[in-house]
């Protein structure tokens, strides 16, 4: 269970409602923890408890319901803490590994990103606190004290792994909030907490390979667990890579990012078209189609262009592989950098038109983009 910064936004999976205003999503791969999960407790719970298979399934199948109640009220608590101080929530979304709260931006302080951090093992610990009260006020070997211990142990762990002091744990939000506090840098306290995370995923694939081996953990946990500390390594490596991303975010200057435009009328054959813009057009322009009143009306896809076979060129319209400036996104030309970038991952795409006024100026291409953010990145023109 975590929380996640700004990112572009991705396929959460299938929108099931809303609670307390915030959408909850379902990824499909809690299909397969219902299932997992269901079995296993289906089967400990009839050795125990001596249930019919039908009986074990249902009570399994209980167990998973009130796991994922738990998994949802951790979320609530990020959720609903960074409501609080004025962090839009995009949605909780529950999947195979647990569950995660995605916010619409960074905490405006230390103290905050702490406070939003831990609120969600809060939520666990108390969940865990009362269900260890259920568990040891309910009488032995019945369905109830199971359940109730099941759930102690479930929430407990979760609050303990979750306060682990690495990136993307809540234990590195938090940790990530101090080194800030300290530090003044919210960029190099990312990263640092980035890497302990890494540590804490090699230390986790480390324990569980022991547990196995010495059968205090039961092999068929072992793929679940591996698949947990490579997600934790995978989240720790994006969160250095946002932390060097983030830092380099000033240094977007769109004006000189920006790509000139060479026009060509309407009608214009291709093979025309791309000897013109050869012979005329500035270095690196971009191709554009303009109409009798000489307003660009649409860009020239480079790819496109090229397939087309040469004999043919000659006689197809440039028109035939360029896409209407309407249909790509536009960007001012007076954005500043994380304007840039919040544009940018709003409506991904290869390339932007960049506008000044109504006037199109030239085109930003992505490529050129993450060059600036990620210098070491090659990434086709």
């Amino acid at each position: 269970m975590e929380s996640r910064p700004p990112a572009p936004r991705r396929r959460a999976g299938l929108t099931v409602g809303r609670v307390f205003g915030v959408p909850l999503h379902i990824n499909v791969s809690m299909l397969l923890l219902t299932l997992l999960v269901t079995v296993t407790y289906a089967e400990f719970a009839r050795d125990r408890l001596g249930l019919s298979p039908l009986g074990g399934y249902l009570i399994g199948l209980g167990f998973v319901v009130s796991l994922l109640g738990s998994v949802l009220l951790h979320e609530l608590g990020h959720a609903l803490t960074a409501r609080r101080y004025g962090i839009g929530v995009r949605g909780i979304t529950l999947e195979l590994l647990g569950g995660y709260t995605e916010m619409e931006r960074d905490a405006p302080t230390p103290r905050v990103e702490l406070l939003v951090a831990l609120a969600g093992p809060a939520v666990s610990a108390v969940l865990g606190g009362i269900a260890v009260a259920a568990t040891l006020a309910t009488p032995d070997h019945t369905l109830a004290r199971q359940l109730a211990l099941q759930l102690a142990l479930s929430n407990v762990i979760v609050a303990v792994f979750n306060v682990l002091p690495g990136l993307p744990l809540d234990g590195g939000r938090a940790l990530r909030a101090v080194l800030w506090r300290i530090t003044r840098d919210r960029h190099r306290a990312t990263e640092a907490a980035g890497w302990v995370g890494r540590v804490v995923a090699v230390g986790t694939a480390a324990l569980v390979v022991l547990l196995t081996v010495q059968r205090i953990l039961a092999p068929l946990a072992l793929p679940l667990m591996l698949l947990v500390a490579i997600t934790l390594w995978r989240g720790a490596g994006q969160s250095i890579r946002y932390a060097r991303i983030s830092r380099r975010v000033p240094l977007i200057d769109l004006p000189r990012l920006t790509r000139p435009v060479f026009a060509v009328p309407t009608g214009t054959p291709l093979a025309e078209a791309q000897r013109r813009h050869a012979a005329d057009g500035p270095p690196g322009s971009a191709l554009v189609v303009v109409d009798g009143t000489g307003r660009p009306v649409a860009l020239v896809d480079p790819a496109a262009a090229d397939a087309v076979p040469p004999g043919r060129r000659p006689w197809l319209a440039v028109d035939a592989v360029a896409r209407s400036l309407a249909a790509l996104p536009a960007l001012p030309l007076d954005l500043d950098g994380e304007q840039v970038l919040a544009a940018v991952q709003a409506h991904p795409g290869a390339r932007f038109v960049v506008t000044s006024g109504e006037d199109v100026v030239g085109v930003l291409h992505i490529a050129d983009l993450a060059q600036v953010l990620e210098p070491t990145r090659k990434m086709n023109r």
